[in-house]
C-alpha cells in the first residue's frame, strides 16, 4: 500500500508540475484506480517517447541520405537545384509533391509504379462502391417512392376513416337520443296506463264493454251469421215449392222456430256483453 502511495504522488507531482495537487480522499479504492493510471500513463509515455526517438532517427537518416544525394549530385554531377530551369524546377518539385502524396520513400520509378497502383485499385474500389451506392439509393428511392404512395394511401384511408367514424358517432347519438325520448315515452304512456286502469278498477268499469270483450263479441257474431248461412238455404226450397199446406207449414214452424232461437241467442249474446 505505501509503494502504491509513494508511487500515485510521484506521478501527480510529475503531473501537475509547479501547480498544487488537488485534494482527494485517500483510501485503498482511490489509490487502487490513481495507481492504475499512474501505471497506465508512465507506458503511454515510454511508448511516445520511443515513437519521437524512432522518428527523430528516420529524420536523421533522412537528412543524410538527402545530404549523400545532393552532394551527389552537385560533386559528381555538377547539377544544383539553382543551375536547373524554371520548367525543370517545376517538373521537380512537382515529383517531390507527388512523391509525399503516394507517401512513397524516394522518387525511384520503382517506388511509385507500386504506389500508383495501389492508388489505382483504390480507384476501382471506389468507383465499384459507388456503383454499389448508386444502385441501392436508386433501389431506396423507388422503395422511398412506394412507400410515400403508401403512405399518401393510407393517410386517405385514415381520413376517410375518422370521416365515416364521426357520421357514425352523430348517427349514434342521435339514434341514443331517439332511444332515450322512446324510452321515455314508453314509460310515460305506461304510467298513463296504469293510472287509466287504476281509474277504471276504482269505478268498477264493466269489463264487458272493453275494446278485447267488444272484438271477442264481434268475433261471436260473425260465427252465428255463419251458421244462419246453410239454415236459411234449407228454406229456400221450402219457400219455391206447394206442398200440403200442413206439412209445409210444420216445416216452415220448424224453420221459423230455429230462425228465432238464433236471432234471440244473438239478441241475448248481444245484450249480454
Amino acid at each position: 500500500m505505501c509503494e502504491k502511495i509513494k508511487k500515485v504522488n510521484s506521478w501527480l507531482n510529475t503531473v501537475f508540475g509547479d501547480q498544487a495537487v488537488p485534494q482527494f480522499e485517500v483510501n485503498t479504492r482511490t489509490v487502487d484506480i490513481l495507481y492504475q493510471v499512474a501505471l497506465s500513463s508512465d507506458s503511454r509515455c515510454r511508448e511516445t517517447t520511443l515513437l519521437i526517438e524512432d522518428l527523430k532517427q528516420k529524420a536523421s537518416e533522412y537528412q543524410a541520405e538527402a545530404a549523400h544525394l545532393q552532394d551527389v549530385l552537385i560533386q559528381g554531377v555538377g547539377l544544383s537545384y539553382g543551375s536547373l530551369s524554371k520548367q525543370a524546377g517545376d517538373y521537380l518539385s512537382a515529383l517531390v509533391d507527388n512523391a509525399m502524396v503516394l507517401g512513397v520513400r524516394d522518387t525511384a520509378l520503382t517506388s511509385f509504379m507500386p504506389a500508383v497502383n495501389n492508388l489505382t485499385n483504390d480507384l476501382l474500389e471506389a468507383e465499384k462502391s459507388h456503383r454499389r451506392l448508386e444502385r441501392e439509393l436508386g433501389a431506396l428511392r423507388k422503395r422511398l417512392g412506394a412507400t410515400l404512395v403508401l403512405r399518401g394511401n393510407l393517410q386517405e384511408d385514415i381520413d376517410k376513416t375518422i370521416k365515416s367514424q364521426a357520421v357514425e358517432s352523430a348517427k349514434a347519438e342521435e339514434r341514443l337520443l331517439n332511444m332515450d325520448f322512446v324510452t321515455a315515452k314508453a314509460r310515460e304512456l305506461s304510467n298513463r296506463r296504469e293510472k287509466s286502469e287504476a281509474q277504471l278498477e276504482s269505478r268498477n268499469m264493466d269489463k264487458s264493454i272493453t275494446h278485447q270483450a267488444i272484438v271477442q263479441l264481434s268475433e261471436e257474431v260473425n260465427e252465428l251469421k255463419k251458421e244462419m248461412i246453410p239454415l236459411k238455404k234449407k228454406l229456400e226450397p221450402y219457400m219455391d215449392l206447394s206442398p200440403s199446406p200442413s206439412l209445409a207449414k210444420v216445416n216452415i214452424e220448424e224453420a221459423k222456430r230455429e230462425l228465432t232461437m238464433l236471432d234471440s241467442q244473438l239478441e241475448m249474446n248481444v245484450d249480454f256483453k
